[in-house]
């Protein structure tokens, strides 16, 4: 199951947006969520509060087998994006071949970060600005770049 949502992560980032938009579009299928929480080591709870989505009507429609809204899909594939992209920075940087992007990404998101005035990354991904904010944090870390 883990190496499934890291290779549908990797290629959410490494998608186009017109790509992406399609996929939000069409809705992400509910299942998604307890696989991202097993993958991340969260847990099904924490994740849905991360994401500010409602907890019962996610059950349903994960037992329905129907997909999540667009707005409901546009958060689920943010996070995923997240652990994409930090997949995708350990590989190219020569990094360890059995990194756990989505482990990492659930650790990490709950440590506080200076450059949120100690907030955690975990507060920010109910929204795309928070999501994008992130990504850029993590985008500036490989670099060295600290804000």
């Amino acid at each position: 199951m883990e190496p499934d949502t890291v290779a549908f992560a990797k290629s959410l980032h490494r998608a186009s947006p017109a790509e992406r938009v399609s996929l939000i579009r069409a809705g992400v299928s509910a299942s998604r969520i307890p696989e991202l929480a097993v993958a991340m080591r969260v847990s099904r709870e924490r994740l849905l509060g991360m994401l500010n989505l409602p907890d019962a009507s996610i059950r349903r429609q994960a037992r329905q087998g129907v997909m999540l809204s667009m707005e409901q899909s546009e958060r689920v594939i943010g996070l995923a994006r997240l652990i994409g992209q930090v997949a995708v920075m350990v590989e190219d940087s020569g990094g360890p071949k059995d990194f756990d992007a989505a482990r990492w990404i659930g650790e990490w998101l709950e440590q506080p970060v200076p450059a949120l005035e100690g907030g955690r990354p975990a507060d920010y991904m109910e929204t795309l600005t928070g999501q994008a904010l992130v990504s850029n944090l993590l985008i500036q870390s490989q670099g060295g770049v600290f804000a």
